[in-house]
């Protein structure tokens, strides 16, 4: 069966390493804060300002004022500290952010990502994916391998707006884990009971798969 968004988030959660400066995207990646190993220590930081975002809040704890880049409310660890959207972006800018997580709605077998604008449709705005994208040390993409109509977003050059170029180095899906290099998709992990003859049709992208390959352990 395909993953559930919790399960990607939870595979995500493995590529985070002890000392790391995380950001997260919006939508899935937002979910990996849930599932950090509890032998290493991850710092979260969010563009609007604030180091050291900490668990969503119950209902109880709710605080309206304390709000992450999406605009989800969030809680905030033991030493955390707020600062300017302008110190913000010159931490991510000056890469100092080991490791962001985002979404995408096409990501290209070249790297290159799509993120933050469907043509035609009311959008919020670009947020900080692009400087995050261009800044941060590793980009880890989290999205679903096909849209509702069974058509790959894993595609040999993306059709929507760019949000960065050559930049992403691996994507975990709800079927399989890929690494990018060498202008293709190599296939990692996949999801337990889905065949490689799915992935293959559901992967528009030049798909490489090399040995025996193993299930997701989530």
């Amino acid at each position: 069966m395909p993953l559930s968004r919790d399960q990607i988030a939870k595979r995500i959660a493995k590529e985070l390493k002890d000392g790391y400066y995380v950001n997260l995207g919006i939508g899935i990646p937002t979910l990996v804060a849930n599932y950090i190993p509890k032998d290493i220590q991850v710092i979260f930081q969010s563009e609007n300002g604030l180091l050291g975002v900490g668990e969503f809040p119950s209902e109880a704890d709710v605080d309206p004022d304390l709000i992450n880049a999406g605009k989800q409310t969030v809680t905030a660890i033991t030493g955390a500290c707020y600062f300017s959207s302008a110190d913000s972006f010159a931490m991510i800018r000056g890469g100092h952010i080991d490791l962001t997580v985002l979404g995408a709605f096409e990501v290209d077998e070249t790297g290159n990502i799509a993120s933050w604008m469907i043509p035609h449709k009311l959008i919020k705005g670009m947020g900080g994916a692009m400087d995050l994208v261009a800044g941060a040390q590793n980009i880890v993409v989290a999205m679903i391998h096909a849209n509702r109509e069974g058509q790959s977003k894993l595609l040999q050059r993306c059709q929507l707006p760019l949000t960065g170029v050559h930049c992403v180095k691996k994507v975990v899906t709800d079927l399989a884990v890929l690494e990018i290099h060498n202008n293709a998709f190599y296939l990692k992990e996949k999801a337990r009971d889905v065949s490689l003859e799915t992935i293959k049709r559901l992967t528009e992208g030049r798909l490489i798969i090399e040995g025996t390959i193993p299930d997701i352990e989530v």
